[in-house]
This record gives structure tokens, sequence and C-alpha cells, in this order.
């Protein structure tokens, strides 16, 4: 198991096994001799038993940890069971912050920095409301970005439904 720190908003963790599932599935960014965990990242680690958070060496479990999380991200609990989904079935993700969407998601196999990514992914809940001008948005965000548009909707017991939207010339 890593064994991380939280510190602020920041999860890091100095540990072999942190750079060892950094290089086999890309868990985390590098950063000054340290792996660096998204928030998304660590709540799906902390699921699946890979990860302890410590803060104060106090441990947080995932029900505290979340609890943090929606206070600064609102969508957490819309984008986790999207990355959870997509992770399981052996994608990366990585955020997609400076393109305005939720990630972007890898081909199987690839790893950030070998390739592009195939698609930008925005994680909505089945109960919003998107407009055609929603839809035209992320469209755009994903032509502009040479990448397939993908969206994953989740429902009300969070199962995802993903639909791939790209450009077709005529």
């Amino acid at each position: 198991m890593i064994t991380s720190h939280l510190s602020g908003e920041k999860i890091t963790s100095t540990s072999t096994e942190a750079f060892s599932l950094f290089e086999k599935s890309r868990f985390g960014e590098k950063k000054n001799s340290k792996i660096e965990y998204s928030l998304v990242e660590t709540l799906y680690l902390l699921q699946k038993n890979k990860l302890s958070i410590l803060q104060n060496k106090k441990q947080i479990d995932f029900d505290a940890l979340l609890k943090k999380v929606k206070r600064t991200d609102k969508r957490i609990e819309t984008k986790l069971p999207v990355y959870t989904a997509l992770r399981n079935r052996g994608y990366i993700l990585k955020t997609a912050l400076k393109f305005g969407a939720d990630f972007r998601v890898y081909k199987k196999g690839i790893k950030p920095g070998q390739d592009h990514a195939l698609w930008v992914l925005f994680c909505v809940r089945e109960q919003e409301n998107q407009t055609w001008y929603d839809f035209a948005a992320k469209n755009r965000v994903a032509h502009s970005t040479k990448k397939k548009l993908l969206i994953g909707i989740v429902d009300d017991e969070s199962d995802v439904t993903f639909y791939e939207v790209s450009w077709v010339k005529p």
C-alpha cells in the first residue's frame, strides 16, 4: 500500500510503491521527487485500498476525504463514477482543465507523453439540463484540441453511460 500525505489540497507520496505505480499505470504526476495525486485519483486509489493518506500523522479515510473534496469540487460525485468506470476498464485519465473539460482519456496501452489523448471527456448528471449551446461548446473544445468528444452521463445509481461524438464530413 502507498502511504501518502495531505497538505492543504495536495496529496503526495515519496514511497517507492508510488513511483512504481506511476511507471506501471500513470497514477499521479512526478513533481520535485514526489508523486502528486489529483483529488479524483486519490479517491479512486482509496476505494481500491492501494493508498493510505496521513494528515498530521492522522489517517484520513474515504468518507472524510470526500467530504473535504466536496468543499472545493462540487462536481466530484459526478466525476468520480466516470473516472472509476474508465480506469476499471484500463484507460488512463488525466485532468483536462486547460481544455475546459474534466479529463483527457488515453487509449489502452498508451501512456501520457507517448501519444496524445484520444478523447476529451465531460462528466454530466442525467438530470442536468444541457442545451444545444452546451453541447456545441463541448464539441468545439474536442474539435479544436483534435480529440473526439466523450460524454459520461451519470444516473441516480451512479451508473455511467458513455457517448462518443465525432465530426463527420459527408
